[in-house]
């Protein structure tokens, strides 16, 4: 019996269109002093998992994605030192997880959170 080499191509991987807006998501929470963008409602976690990814647009045109998004901060937490940290983590995680290349990461402050 063989087993396939890793260059051997035995199928086709896609990735669906609500994954890498979710991945962008989860790698912004990463950061300290970003809060999501959601409700503090208890749902089920489906449901969650999309609010998570509101505020996020994703464009993917061949191999290339670009990213826009709202995020939340914490009150006392320094913008433009959140900010870089959060396209970075952000497009490390996309083209890891992904291989995609991320062109940008566009993010825009859309609330401020005292917890």
């Amino acid at each position: 019996m063989s087993t396939a080499n890793n260059n051997e191509k035995i199928g086709s991987v896609r990735i669906a269109t609500d994954v890498v807006p979710l991945i962008a998501a989860l790698a912004s929470q990463d950061v300290e002093g970003v809060t999501p963008l959601q409700d503090k409602k208890n749902l089920s976690l489906k449901i969650n998992l999309r609010r998570l990814t509101r505020g996020i647009k994703v464009d993917i045109k061949g191999k290339t994605c670009s990213v826009d998004m709202a995020i939340g901060i914490l009150y006392g937490y320094q913008v433009p030192e959140i900010c870089p940290k959060v396209q970075n983590s952000v497009k490390t995680a996309i083209e890891t997880m992904t291989g995609l290349e991320v062109s940008d990461v566009n993010v825009r402050i859309a609330s401020v959170s005292m917890s």
